[in-house]
């Protein structure tokens, strides 16, 4: 895209950040309402799943793409990747139980994860590293902008209206970024000398599929030294051995092997595989918090949440020009994940609304210096003809760290919250159902589980409903839950906080070298720091 104008790259770049807000939008808009949602649905035991079954798809996808686009050009793949993304958002407003949810956000995250791949990849096109710093920090912008509206608004919706306008109100936009990309975006001759890879791409994503089903449903569905969790695991081994022998004679491999060669490309993988996984694997659960030990509605939620936006949204678009401006980097992803680190720990010790909004400020900030960086890094790091394949693969792992963190620490919170309850109940610290009437037992025995507290209107009306002897024990047995449910998020975010912590230590090995600014397709020469 050497030829275009600065105007007609400002134009096409606009059709991007639609492209971009229309998928993040949708994913924003029912963080905050997800608990409510698999509260009205059922299933809070398939809670991570929802969020699993997305990232697994969406990383499939990513990685796939990533070679494709290199070889057929982006625009094909950007207006695919809104249709399929549309047709699973409209499906999913049709679920009428948590299987169907989940099946249906798998549709969705293939085309989530074609779009927002391939729309980085496209400013990789657009610009040299150097320029490329501040319009990554618009792009994050945009992604915090709809963080900062998203979850407030996805609360006012499922507080007044029916759940599947959250998936169905933006449905328009979609329309729309599709039009703007197919009218503005430029069409780009296909690269006749490469051929597709694919038995590389088949090993890839079986094995893929097979260590994110081992992960995410290890402490769930099975036991993690359960056959079937360790056959998956060593499925995955094998698939992953086999790949590596194709890639080694592929013309035109789906995955080039000397991009870990690369010290650079490799350690910045590294750092946003364990940045993601610290990350999604903690802050998803962070409405658990918000919603279930505090009792605020959706929308109170959304609120809480949106400090930490708006601090992502001023930092990341600032760091992108400091960036531009001087070139260097590395500051910025040390002080970005050293202030999350700082922010999850602060989580660890929340007991009020005021600690959780000043840690997700510190978070926020965080996240708007460090998450510009390690994508901006590994294109630097390589010839322009391999933008695609390098940001796929960049993505791939922050995904997998997202995925496996997520399907972790779900694992951690199904097992320690039931460990935590039965423990809280034999130390006499809460109620002991087993020490009540019997039919007082039974009339309170199916409320003995923390998701009740998702769901604050269906709690009020189950205290209403029970009859006035019960209304003491009935408030006894919801603060016992929820002093459980405080204490195993405690564990989760200090597990959070640990990863992030390695992370941060791997970016202190990160080299620096001069951000190109010049149109020319050779990618400088590492240079320690």
């Amino acid at each position: 895209m050497d030829n275009l104008s600065q105007k007609q790259k400002v134009i096409v770049m606009i059709a991007l950040l639609a492209s971009m807000f229309f998928a993040a939008i949708n994913q924003t808009l029912v963080s905050s309402a997800m608990p409510r949602i698999i509260s009205m649905l059922g299933g809070m035991d398939y809670y991570s799943w929802v969020i699993t079954i997305y990232m697994l798809t969406s990383t499939v996808a990513t990685i796939l793409v990533g070679k494709l686009s290199d070889i057929y050009g982006r625009k094909p793949f950007l207006l695919s990747g809104i249709v399929v993304f549309m047709i699973g958002a409209f499906l999913t407003g049709l679920s009428t139980n948590i299987f169907q949810m989940i099946a249906y956000r798998g549709i969705q995250g293939l085309g989530g994860g074609v779009l927002m791949s391939v729309t980085t990849m496209a400013v990789g096109d657009l610009f040299m590293p150097r320029e490329r710093a501040k319009w990554t920090g618009v792009m994050m912008s945009i992604f915090g902008f709809s963080s900062v509206i998203g979850p407030t608004l996805g609360g006012v919706m499922i507080d007044h209206m029916d759940w599947k306008w959250l998936f169905w109100a933006f449905l328009p936009l979609g329309i729309v970024a599709f039009v703007m990309i197919l009218r503005m975006f430029p069409k780009v001759p296909r690269v006749e000398s490469e051929s597709i890879d694919y038995w590389g791409s088949l090993f890839l994503s079986l094995s893929i599929i097979a260590l994110l089903l081992g992960f995410s449903w290890a402490g769930s569905k099975y036991s993690w030294g359960s056959i079937q969790i360790i056959g998956l695991l060593i499925t995955a081994v094998i698939f992953a051995v086999i790949l590596v022998l194709i890639e080694r004679k592929a013309k035109s491999p789906v995955m080039p092997l000397h991009l870990f060669k690369n010290w650079i490309i490799t350690n910045s993988n590294l750092v946003g595989f364990l940045m993601n996984a610290g990350m999604m694997g903690a802050m998803v659960y962070l409405p658990f918090f918000v919603q279930g030990v505090k009792g605020l509605s959706p929308t109170q939620s959304g609120f809480v949440n949106m400090p930490m936006s708006l601090t992502m949204v001023v930092l990341s678009s600032m760091s992108g020009r400091w960036i531009s401006k001087s070139g260097k980097y590395k500051r910025y992803a040390i002080a970005g994940i050293s202030f999350m680190v700082i922010g999850m720990l602060m989580m660890t010790f929340m007991n009020s609304i005021a600690l959780a909004v000043a840690s997700m400020c510190v978070f926020g900030v965080g996240l708007g210096l460090g998450m510009p960086v390690f994508t901006l890094v590994a294109q630097n790091a390589v010839p322009i003809n391999q933008l695609g394949v390098v940001t796929a693969t960049a993505t791939l792992f922050r995904n997998l760290g997202g995925t496996i963190g997520i399907a972790v620490f779900g694992s951690i919170m199904t097992s320690i919250l039931k460990r935590n309850l039965e423990e809280t109940i034999a130390s006499g610290k809460g109620v002991n159902l087993s020490q009540l009437d019997p039919e007082h037992a039974r009339q309170l025995a199916p409320f003995l589980n923390p998701q009740v507290l998702l769901d604050q209107p269906k709690l009020k009306i189950i205290q209403a409903s029970l009859p006035a002897e019960l209304q003491s024990y009935f408030a006894q047995l919801m603060d016992m839950l929820r002093a459980v449910l405080s204490e195993t998020l405690s564990t989760v975010f200090l597990s959070g906080a640990g990863l992030l912590v390695l992370a941060l230590l791997l970016v202190f090995f990160l080299k620096e070298i001069p951000l190109r600014s010049s149109e020319k397709g050779e990618a400088p020469q590492e240079e320690p720091v």
